[in-house]
């Protein structure tokens, strides 16, 4: 047993290492670094520089749309996975969107540098809209990219864990650094700065591999091409289901533009609120963009199982109008057909899981600052130091420790620990609710309390028991992010890993959105402790449904059943999983 042992564990750390020295893990981290920085320097630093430029309040609230392109990303990833943009497609699948975008995010930073954020604020905020548009696009492209170039080397867990090092690793930057850096050479030659990173990243990004085989160049039109075999499903069965999906998408991206036309045509007074947008029609919108899309996905996944509504025999090539129905029939609705057809009743415990997993740190976030700042006192400089500076470490080594973990002991064993660890962390900040006296004495006695003392202007006892726990908060965060974000791609088939990554990702997003609501009237009425053990009774329940796919899983792999396109890249059995 000893000997067995010993070859998994050489085996996980020679995986680990052929990842570590593969080319695709180099770019990867390149391009989560581009991923996560127009985020930061869209949603969170451009306010600072507003505050400092004398931007009124209700003009900045119109910014706070650009949050609505990350949210609701997946209205346009379709286009990704199937429109080909001219003169483009020969640098690849999805590098022609990730590089276009990457200078396109570059100019305009550059561009914003040279501009006056209050006398030309029209420009200003139609470059910054613009910009998070693109920069949700680029997210789209990375994240299929990294599907899509997978392999036995380059795995699908370690290219996750490190898409997420490059995206913590420009948090920091465009953040808390960008924040040091604007308060010594000024705000426009910071983001003329980071926009010259950009415009560099899109330049070495041009040398990124693509992914290897036919289905890099012509997986779309093949696709096209066996919608009209025997066997498929008929054109009349297919072209109802895409009007019926199509009308469901439109009116959901209606929704989205009226609300944005709205918002920057209106009076200040009258605009509507984005927080109150996402929070009443953002499940609407969940449900008429897959919801009701996966139910019409299941019907005609059953009608194929069952031999109902099918050709009989190979038929004619599509031309003119039925050649573009089919076309947007592989883009719009392929892609859930494929992805229900494939789970079956296991999409229900799927969706589960990613409602669940990931709902503590997801909600959480926009009452951290409250909680540090009014509930617990701490001053602005404390909770920098303990969660930006500390805090983005310790969830980088989070991070690592998580990739290693994957490698050595396998996803779903990682996803379930994680998902423990960062539930079981709520429990350390209901402790601070209540006074923190268990975080202090731990602290102390590890010696924590006597390093964080020696920190010169703002180092006590009382910042070394918010900073340990938001460390190990962040900790349990990154294990839990890494082997999340692992699982979510190698569920996805690359043939439409752009529309059902997004998908997926984007409820992830968006629950977390529309829980809010309720969290912080839970905490007016009964406070933080109530809020933070209940928090750990969702991460645990969400551990248990882990549990629960994790035999799903076995099952299948014991019974012979592999999902397509991942079996080839997955490499639990090496790593004794």
């Amino acid at each position: 047993m000893a000997e067995v042992a010993a070859a998994k564990k050489q085996s996980a750390w020679r995986v680990l290492g052929m990842a570590l020295s593969n080319r695709k893990t180099g770019f990867m981290l390149l391009f989560g670094f581009a991923s996560g920085l127009p985020f930061a320097l869209f949603l969170g630093t451009l306010f600072a520089w507003l505050t400092e430029a004398e931007v009124d309040l209700e003009t900045m609230g119109v910014f706070s749309l650009i949050g609505l392109a990350y949210a609701f990303q997946f209205l346009w990833s379709p286009l990704i996975d199937k429109v080909d943009l001219p003169l483009l497609r020969r640098l690849g699948r999805r590098k022609q969107w990730i590089v276009p975008m990457q200078v396109l995010l570059g100019s305009f930073l550059v561009t914003m540098s040279l501009l006056d954020p209050k006398s030309q604020l029209g420009m200003f905020s139609l470059l910054a809209g613009i910009g998070a548009f693109a920069s949700a696009t680029q997210d789209i492209a990375i994240n299929a990219w990294r599907i899509d170039v997978a392999d036995e080397r380059a795995t699908i867990d370690i290219l996750s864990t490190i898409y997420q090092m490059g995206y913590r690793l420009s948090s920091l930057v465009g953040g808390a650094l960008g924040l040091i850096i604007a308060a010594r050479i000024g705000w426009p030659e910071t983001y003329a700065m980071m926009g010259a990173i950009l415009l560099f990243v899109g330049f070495v990004g041009l040398w990124a591999p693509n992914a290897e085989g036919v289905a890099e160049n012509s997986q779309g039109d093949e696709q096209v091409r066996a919608l009209r075999l025997a066997g498929e499903l008929e054109p009349a069965i297919r072209s109802r289901a895409l009007v019926a999906v199509g009308l469901l998408w439109a009116a959901a991206i209606g929704v989205v533009l009226v609300f944005m036309i709205l918002s920057l045509t209106s009076a200040p007074e009258d605009r509507p609120n984005p927080t109150e947008f996402t929070v009443n029609w953002g499940p609407w919108i969940i449900v008429a963009t897959i919801i009701l899309p996966a139910l019409i996905a299941g019907w005609l996944a059953g009608q194929k199982k069952q031999g109902k509504h099918l050709l009989s025999h190979d038929a004619p090539p599509a031309s003119g109008g039925s050649y573009a129905m089919d076309h947007l029939y592989r883009a719009l609705v392929l892609p859930l057909v494929e992805f229900v057809g494939r789970m079956g009743w296991s999409l229900v415990l799927i969706l589960a899981v990613v409602l669940t997993y990931r709902i503590c740190d997801a909600i959480w976030g926009t009452f951290a600052y409250p909680f540090y700042l009014g509930e617990l006192q701490y001053t602005n400089d404390d909770v920098a130091f303990a969660s930006k500076f500390f805090g983005v470490g310790a969830i980088i080594a989070g991070l690592a420790l998580g990739g290693l973990m994957l490698t050595t002991i396998g996803r779903m064993a990682t996803l379930l620990i994680g998902g423990i660890l960062a539930a079981l962390t709520n429990l350390l900040y209901a402790d601070m609710a209540v006074g923190g006296a268990n975080m202090a004495a731990f602290s102390k006695a590890i010696g924590f309390t006597y390093l964080i003392e020696q920190v010169p202007g703002i180092g006590d006892a009382d910042l070394a028991k918010l900073t340990i726990t938001i460390a190990f908060e962040n900790l349990a965060i990154g294990i839990a992010g890494a082997a999340y974000i692992a699982w979510l791609s190698s569920i996805v088939s690359k043939k439409f890993s752009a529309v059902q990554y997004a998908l997926l990702s984007s409820l992830t997003l968006l629950i977390g959105t529309l829980g809010r609501g309720a969290l912080g009237e839970m905490i007016e009425n009964q406070g933080y402790y109530d809020v933070f053990v209940l928090t750990t009774w969702i991460g645990l329940g969400a551990a248990v449904l882990v549990c629960v796919e994790w035999y799903r899983e076995s099952r299948s792999r014991n019974s012979g059943v592999v999902q397509p396109d991942i079996a080839e890249v997955d490499h639990d059995v090496a790593a004794g999983s």
